[in-house]
């Protein structure tokens, strides 16, 4: 497994096409096997597609699990005594939810490849940080959802980290208005899911008459724009009315899942969301599952080469996007970019903010 590892010290962004195929080839193959061992439902899953990973095919031909599966059993690849933190996705009052098993090995890449990822996207420095949510949200270190998991992660870019919102998720505007004056002429760092920094924060300045001086900050948002759809809020919208209550001029949206946590995919300077090196995406058309052209919409698959413990490593989502290209964004990165559509008909709604019920 060494040669997986060797990309670790290197830019996240530094494969291009050739060079991420052949590294995945010999990757995922190796994934495969590990899974096929270690854990029971994926081996009968391979046997019954007779799928033949000692052949290293190309990334295309991997097979992929539904999403959905994670709700419906426990996929894990270790003993349980090796697991020190369980996932869980958001899901509103009574929906199954997804259950993902991290052995230490696997908590820890993901951390690394997170900081990998963000800081290059970001910059090394750690901001001072303003949360947008609730810091009841981390109670349970053990076992927390998407949410309070995305919020601790990323908490690792910043220091002197504050939470924006009550334990009522009410906006605490004096808090912020005091982390605001004590950090006056440094660049902020503001974290938070879509709609809650729309619902709790940014309504709420609206609301009271509030504006703030943001305008060397940094947001950083995720969880997708599902709930704002009804209010015709899409992301450049978004980062409009952001900039309007508080001057914020750098808005950066990221699409991710806790079914593949670390194995983020950033939005860069011109807009556009990267795949790294640790992580890949597939836009296949729903009706065959062939894969789509570029410009064309489909089902993402995600491929992410950080899973150990459970047999994450290739899922099929049930959100809808499109490449945009290869190796041809301006800001020079290697990597696919794309962007979200929406989510497939009928599927039940989720997401790390999109799924937020008010008290």
């Amino acid at each position: 497994m060494e040669r997986r590892y060797q990309l670790f010290n290197e830019k996240a962004f530094s494969l291009d096409k050739q060079g991420k195929r052949e590294y995945y080839r010999d990757i995922l193959s190796q994934l495969c096997a590990k899974h096929y061992e270690g854990c029971p439902e994926y081996k009968r899953f391979i046997d019954a597609i007779g799928f033949d990973y000692e052949a290293k095919p190309d990334i295309e031909d991997y097979p992929f699990i539904p999403v959905r599966m994670f709700k419906e059993l426990e996929l894990l690849s270790v003993p349980k005594e090796q697991v020190v933190k369980i996932m869980t996705s958001s899901g509103t009052t009574g929906q199954q939810v997804s259950k993902i098993f991290l052995d230490k090995i696997t908590s820890v890449n993901q951390s690394k490849i997170l900081m990998k990822i963000t800081t290059d996207m970001l910059g090394g420095q750690r901001f001072p940080m303003l949360v947008i949510d609730s810091k009841n949200v981390i109670k349970d270190r053990k076992m927390f959802s998407a949410r309070g998991a995305g919020i601790l992660g990323f908490s690792m870019l910043g220091r002197d980290t504050t939470y924006a919102l009550d334990e009522n998720m009410k906006l605490d505007i004096e808090t912020i208005k005091a982390f605001l004056e004590k950090h006056k002429g440094e660049t902020i760092l503001m974290f938070g899911f879509t709609f809650i920094i729309w619902e709790h924060f940014y309504k709420e300045l609206l609301k009271q008459g509030e504006t703030l001086d943001i305008s060397k900050g940094i947001l950083l948002h995720g969880g997708g724009f599902k709930k704002l759809i009804e209010e015709a809020v899409d992301n450049e919208t978004y980062k409009e009315k952001l900039r309007q209550v508080c001057g914020v001029e750098r808005v950066c949206n990221y699409y991710g899942m806790v079914e593949q946590t670390g194995s983020i995919y950033m939005e860069c300077e011109c807009g556009r969301l990267h795949t790294s090196n640790f992580s890949d995406i597939i836009i296949r058309n729903p009706r065959d599952f062939s894969v789509c052209k570029s410009g064309e919409q489909g089902l993402i698959q995600l491929v992410s080469t950080l899973p150990d413990s459970y047999p994450g490593y290739s899922i099929l989502s049930e959100d809808i996007g499109e490449l945009i290209g290869e190796d041809d964004c301006p800001c020079k990165r290697y990597g696919k970019t794309f962007k979200i559509i929406g989510r497939i008909k009928k599927a039940e709604v989720r997401g790390c903010s999109d799924t937020y019920e008010k008290r």
